[in-house]
């Protein structure tokens, strides 16, 4: 191999183009290969496997891959790093880490890399996977002594489950790590919930190997809650989703001729609305729903679903919702932002 194919930059191009090809054993050549040549299998999974799935998500939310195209991608970055793990095989000389995707996170590949790298720095791993019910995370911290708890969270809407799943550790005097960018860009959502945030897994295992920093977490800031918004949402997600749906079929009259599948992304669409209002609430931070409903857009937009059906459901949920002082700011912040993108007025 050249020294130039050594270098995980100059094999990214290949690598990506594997997985647009859905060549799997193309991929975990190009990914041993550079094993082979001496690249550390750390900078493999992270200068390598890490962008190319970044893409892969990027390209599903420009449309330019399908929802199978990214489904394959992510089956091969995931054998790729089976292929890792079994190449270096390394053994471990350092306590258990439990390392596990929120209950409802089904992105599990970010999760798994960290896990990985754990493994690489001496960590004995335990990885759970995707969407570990916080009740069964805790009966196996019960039967089996862990160090510490690495949660990985892609989404923000997961984050009041998130605080359910580090506060069940905690009761286990367990310590916990989180990162994702459910999280925020920054962290600044795991500073709300009371723990500590790495935003990648080198730096994850140096959070894990200061236990000092990990038992020192700050408490959670969550007085807020107090004012029930936020569970009183919750309750009524179902009315207002309906409520909403049944208000773009009198508005947007193209609604009434859609398919069953336009029909279930629409109704998917609407639930996604409230729930990230609701995660918004959660940690009292409006700038939460207010991304959200920007990648909302974009992602509408490239799919050729005009904007204006987001103002309409955003004003819908203000109407509904006008009794709840901080849901119906976050409301207006949204449609205010909407209007400006857009030039439409939002109410």
């Amino acid at each position: 191999m050249t020294t130039m194919a050594a270098d995980p930059a100059a094999a990214y191009p290949g690598y990506l183009e594997c997985l647009e090809e859905a060549d799997e054993y193309a991929a975990v050549e190009v990914a041993t290969g550079l094993l082979e040549a001496g690249v550390p299998a750390e900078r493999v999974l992270l200068d390598l496997v890490a962008p190319a799935q970044a893409e892969v998500g990027e390209r599903w939310a420009r449309n330019e891959w399908s929802v199978a195209q990214e489904h394959a991608a992510t089956h091969i970055s995931e054998r790729v790093v089976a292929a890792i793990a079994a190449y270096v095989d390394p053994r471990p000389t350092r306590g258990r880490i439990v390392v596990a995707c929120m209950d409802g996170e089904w992105h599990a590949l970010p999760a798994r890399l960290v896990a990985e790298v754990l493994r690489l720095r001496g960590w004995q791993v335990t990885f759970l996977g995707a969407s570990v019910p916080a009740a069964h995370l805790v009966s196996y911290l019960h039967r089996y002594d862990a160090h510490a708890v690495a949660l990985a969270c892609a989404l923000p809407l997961r984050l009041p489950y998130a605080h359910r799943m580090i506060e069940a550790c905690r009761r286990s005097d367990v310590p916990v790590v989180v990162g994702g960018r459910g999280f925020g860009a920054d962290g600044r959502w795991a500073g709300v919930l009371g723990v500590p945030w790495a935003p990648d897994a080198p730096d994850a295992a140096d959070l894990l190997a200061d236990e000092r920093v990990l038992r020192a977490a700050p408490p959670a800031r969550l007085d807020h809650l107090a004012d029930d918004e936020y569970a009183s949402l919750v309750k009524r997600r179902g009315e207002l989703i309906d409520r909403a749906l049944a208000d773009l079929r009198e508005r947007v009259p193209s609604v009434r001729d859609y398919t069953p599948a336009q029909l279930d992304s629409t109704i998917s669409d609407l639930g996604y609305i409230v729930d990230f209002l609701a995660a918004a609430l959660y940690v009292d931070d409006e700038t939460l729903f207010t991304e959200f409903v920007d990648w909302l857009v974009d992602i509408l937009t490239s799919r050729n679903v005009p904007a204006s059906a987001v103002g309409l459901t955003l004003d819908h949920y203000g109407q509904q919702l006008r009794d709840f002082p901080r849901a119906a700011r976050f409301l207006d912040r949204a449609g205010a932002l909407l209007a400006g993108g857009s030039g439409t007025p939002n109410r």
